[in-house]
């Protein structure tokens, strides 16, 4: 980072050795000393609380098997065949509706998330926005409640919009929950904290749709299936479970830093200082490796959010995975992540961050293009696929915040890590655009599948000259 932007109450040692930082790197401060258990524990339970928003709601539940299907199309339309021309082109547009909210909540937190993160260091608050973002969120999901089938468009849209706003604010709260990492970790544990972080979120996604079946296979308890009931229920319980297992990060988990208040400047001004470390992050030679990591991570995090946010999607409109089927994978696949994504955490401290990320990238790129040429195959094809796709997806994303927290300077964790959501978003309209397009253009929403993959193969290809930090 530029000088002028480092705290004046901590030493300016020499640039730590290939990282593109520097000054004091935050996980420098604690040195040798581990964080207690309780602390960790309590940080891993956010994923954990706020998994079922992703898992349940965004990926397996609530659009797959009820947002983007017949419950909100026409009544002459749904009457029609599975296979119809007419109707498959009707649940197109539905799942191409909700890319476009996808690609528009993409828009807004990349221009309000960095600005938040840089505030939040300047005072010393990351705790107070984790709060703010997950009370958000958490009444996007209460919100899901007034999402009745329809065959006109406006409850569908409702639905879309209050699913892409809780992207936004699960994006704000997850940039201070990343922020907290380097408090709690030192540069022996970063990986397998992050990784534990990760594993907990999957492992808390397999715990919802456990629920979700036994609520299906005991008939919804008796509850009427009209009105979408089932799946507004569903919605209101995520939303109480990330209540109740995200209160242990407020009591327990300190911030990162004290603040600094040099850095305190008016909202808008905070435009002006971003950019001005941005273009900083690029000319000094030093530095120059943490801005092009910030580049290429946002093009392969978008191609892996992009597997969950429109995977369930592909299962139930292009291999026609049927409600058991897609609980089941969704089980299936949440237990693969998280218990790759926790043992990948120790091989991210033995061999470093950018190996796993480029293994894990590689992986999905042929796992991908097999789903895709080998559709016809049958639903083999993407219970193999699918899963591979599962397996490698979490180590990506903890190796990723891995990378980036070795090289964040004390002080500056809530800025870098708003910079790294920021340039994922900015990047996020190509997964989600490329997933729209690709549809629009074939009338299949089989290609979207080509689109992902393109992101991820895009992404790999720009991370390779990027320098390794020395501890990874």
């Amino acid at each position: 980072m530029s000088d002028s932007s480092q705290s004046s109450e901590v030493p300016e040692p020499a640039a730590t050795a290939n990282s593109g930082a520097v000054g004091v790197i935050g996980l420098d401060l604690r040195g040798e000393t581990p964080a207690p258990k309780k602390q960790v524990y309590s940080w891993a339970l956010w994923d954990w609380a706020t998994q079922p928003f992703n898992t349940v709601i965004l990926t397996f539940i609530f659009t797959a098997l009820y947002l983007t299907t017949e419950a909100f199309l026409p009544a002459e339309i749904a009457g029609l065949d599975a296979k119809d021309p007419i109707r498959e082109a009707a649940e197109a547009d539905l799942a191409s509706g909700l890319g476009l909210g996808s690609t528009i909540a993409g828009i807004a937190i990349l221009l309000i998330a960095p600005v938040l993160g840089q505030r939040a260091d300047a005072a010393g608050r990351q705790k107070l926005w984790l709060g703010i973002g997950t009370g958000a969120l958490i009444a996007c999901m209460f919100g899901l409640w007034f999402v009745e089938p329809t065959p006109t468009p406006t409850l569908f849209w409702l639905g879309v919009a209050l699913i892409s706003a809780g992207s936004v604010f699960g994006e704000i709260a997850a940039v201070n929950s990343n922020a907290m990492l380097i408090g709690i970790a030192n540069p022996k544990t970063v990986g397998r904290i992050s990784g534990l972080g990760w594993g907990f979120g999957y492992i808390g996604g397999i715990l919802a749709l456990v629920l979700v079946v036994i609520f299906y296979m005991f008939d919804w308890f008796g509850l009427p299936d009209d009105a979408g009931l089932p799946f507004r229920i569903i919605a209101v319980a995520c939303a109480i479970w990330a209540i109740v297992f995200s209160i242990p990060i407020f009591l327990n988990v300190p911030e990162p830093s004290l603040g600094r208040p040099e850095r305190k400047v008016g909202f808008f001004a905070s435009y002006g200082l971003l950019v001005k470390d941005v273009v900083g992050l690029y000319r000094n030679p030093d530095t120059r490796q943490t801005f092009w990591f910030l580049l290429s991570s946002a093009v392969f995090r978008d191609g892996l959010g992009g597997v969950f946010a429109f995977g369930a999607v592909i299962a139930s409109q292009v291999f026609d995975f049927g409600f058991l089927d897609l609980v089941i994978f969704g089980i299936a696949a949440n237990l693969i992540a998280g218990v790759s994504t926790i043992i990948a955490g120790r091989y991210d401290d033995r061999f470093g961050p950018k190996r796993i990320i480029l293994l894990s990238l590689a992986a999905m790129v042929i796992a991908g293009l097999a789903v895709f040429f080998l559709v016809d195959a049958g639903t083999v094809v993407f219970w193999i696929g699918g899963l591979v796709l599962c397996a490698f997806v979490g180590p990506a994303q903890a190796a990723s915040r891995s990378f980036l927290a070795r090289i964040t300077p004390a002080g500056r964790e809530g800025e870098i890590f708003g910079l790294y959501a920021t340039t994922g978003r900015a990047a996020s309209w190509m997964a989600s655009g490329a997933w729209t397009l690709l549809i629009v253009l074939s009338g299949s929403t089989s290609y979207g599948i080509l689109g992902i993959v393109l992101v991820l193969v895009a992404g790999f290809l720009l991370l390779l000259p990027v320098k390794a930090t020395q501890r990874g």
